[in-house]
């Protein structure tokens, strides 16, 4: 399959677009004197090629250092204008006739979402396994995955650009590599998905069985539950010789009963005394206010009233005695109830007393037995004990489960090893790798003059899972040239494929290729268009050797007034997510 052209369009008018050719296809800035060839696009157009092919949308305008910022003007252009990336790809270049895919996405949302293939939409996960079905059709298990297959074919992450074979994310596992590189190779196992499906439940059993026995192994719970089973034994057995009468409930409730009563009638005497002293205390301050009258002083008063109004009729003597009168008359009245609450005292007393006679015998009756406290302490013990014991039990009962389940895919993995690395299979392996290497050293002789080779070696790492591992190195054992050997292990893989018959990708995307010398990527030009494989490659052009500063190798020109998507820049242009 080769790239044969990259559209950025909008519902109403084509932005760019790039039409690839087969060989050597350069994106260069065209920037005058000192002005920076940078961030003008070059690595962005690799980067939709990706896109198309299901990478991330953030890709395009997040920040591939702060992955919490993007870049604003570039995102509402691509949201706001309804912005569409297309692209095409075709079985021969040289054939008009040859059968064409082209692969349309956007950056919308739910329904105004674009992912197509011939105009066919797709769900996410519809998308990847309908390219799986369209370039790798015999590819029958879900790993690896598609975009693990061409992780090589496109290069500008930093892990990528960095590394032959590591071409992934930085966090996935070797058994991943292992699965990726025997399909590469065309080594028909099948079992690669189920193998890293079973790594990675063993992973979780063991992250799990891990965190039950981090304060105690299974053993020491086993042990500390032995001792829990004698003591619980124990504490039964005293429990069970314990003097408790038949009937301390019912005594402890009639005791209870006559506390309250007793709490009850003391209030009430209390109510009653407290009543029965007021009214003696009134009775009292009515005496008092009889007896202290200063009789003169009235009299004085009594007499100068009397020249005021001649016709009174009563005397003095009458308004004290009728002042008299009157008090005692309140202080009988008040009186009346003193009888009647004495007498209610003096029941109320008796009632007490017998109370209180009562509360003696229950508290008798109640202490010739263990005392309910030594009981409750007995139960809260048991209580506590039966708690760890179901703790012990259910962390035992997980433990020993977790083992059944390790053992159980110890064996899978077992099963799946013993065909992985049988002396059959690693004869295939074998056999596939020599045939890599001739185009492998074949390849690096010509661009370097060394001789490059991929190599495995079978690794048993720490739990004891065996796994191939795959890497690559040069034969003379010097320290080599990481970006040669990258290009190097790319095209070769393309010759290798074919002659194989091994579906792949005809094109190899790299940025950054200023870092490479340049007469190997003359070389590599020249190499590419003997093959017929498509090298498309961003570079700053005034890091070009001169025999590739021609318009034939230029597939796009990009400058700062000329930028990929012919938007302007503001002054921040980056922003939080």
């Amino acid at each position: 399959m080769f790239l044969k052209s990259l559209k950025i369009l909008t519902p109403t008018k084509v932005i760019r677009q790039i039409d690839f050719h087969m060989g050597l296809n350069l994106i260069v800035d065209e920037s005058e004197g000192q002005i920076t060839g940078n961030n003008v696009g070059k690595t962005t157009v690799l980067k939709l090629i990706d896109f198309c092919f299901g990478a991330d949308k953030k890709i395009i305008y997040e920040d591939p250092e702060d992955k919490k910022q993007f870049y604003k003007l570039v995102k509402d252009y691509l949201v706001n204008n309804e912005v569409i990336i297309s692209l095409e790809i075709s079985e021969n270049l040289y054939n008009e006739n040859a059968k064409t895919y082209v692969i349309e996405r956007n950056f919308l949302f739910r329904k105004r979402k674009i992912l197509s293939i011939d105009g066919r939409k797709y769900t996410e996960d519809e998308f990847e396994n309908r390219l799986v079905e369209l370039f790798f059709p015999n590819h029958k298990s879900s790993k690896p995955t598609f975009k693990q297959i061409i992780s090589h074919n496109i290069r500008y992450k930093d892990t990528s650009l960095n590394n032959t074979l590591k071409t992934l994310n930085e966090y996935t596992a070797l058994e991943e590599y292992e699965t990726l590189y025997l399909f590469l190779l065309g080594c028909n196992f099948t079992k690669g998905d189920d193998k890293q499906a079973i790594l990675q439940k063993i992973k979780l059993e063991t992250t799990f069985k891990n965190r039950l026995e981090k304060v105690q192994t299974k053993s020491a719970y086993e042990v500390a539950l032995s001792i829990i089973d004698r003591e619980i034994e124990k504490l039964q057995l005293k429990k069970a010789n314990l003097n408790i009468n038949d009937h301390f409930e019912k005594d402890l409730q009639k005791l209870n009963q006559v506390k309250y009563q007793l709490n009850s009638l003391s209030s009430q005497l209390s109510n009653l005394n407290l009543r029965k002293n007021l009214i003696l205390k009134m009775q009292e301050e009515l005496q008092s206010s009889a007896s202290d009258i200063d009789f003169q002083q009235l009299r004085a008063i009594y007499n100068q009233v009397k020249v005021n109004l001649t016709d009174m009729q009563k005397s003095f003597e009458d308004m004290v005695q009728y002042h008299n009168q009157m008090i005692q008359e309140k202080a009988n009245f008040i009186s009346k109830e003193l009888p009647v609450l004495s007498k209610e005292i003096e029941n109320k007393g008796k009632v007490l007393n017998e109370l209180l006679e009562k509360e003696v015998e229950y508290s008798k009756v109640i202490s010739k037995s263990d005392s309910f406290e030594t009981l409750e302490k007995i139960i809260t013990e048991l209580n506590e004990k039966f708690k760890n014991k179901g703790e012990y039990e259910n962390t035992i009962h997980q433990i020993e489960e977790v083992e059944n389940n390790l053992k159980a895919y110890n064996e899978e993995l077992r099963l799946i090893d013993t065909e992985l690395f049988s002396d059959e299979f690693e004869a295939k392996v074998k056999l596939q790798l020599n045939k890599f290497n001739r185009h492998f050293s074949y390849t690096s002789d010509l661009l370097y003059g060394e001789q490059y080779a991929l190599k495995y070696d079978i690794e048993t790492n720490k739990k004891g899972q065996k796994l191939y591992k795959f890497s690559a190195f040069n034969t003379n054992f010097s320290s080599g040239k990481k970006q040669g050997e990258i290009s190097c292990f790319d095209i070769a893989y393309t010759l290798f494929a074919d002659s194989e018959n091994i579906p792949c990708m005809h094109f190899i995307l790299n940025d950054k290729k200023e870092l490479m010398h340049g007469n190997q990527l003359v070389k590599i030009s020249e190499l590419v268009n003997k093959e017929k494989i498509q090298f498309i490659a961003s570079i700053l052009k005034d890091k070009l050797p001169n025999d590739l500063n021609d318009e034939k190798y230029f597939t796009l020109k990009l400058s700062q007034k000329d930028k990929l998507f012919k938007i302007e820049e503001n002054k921040n242009p980056w922003l939080p997510f």
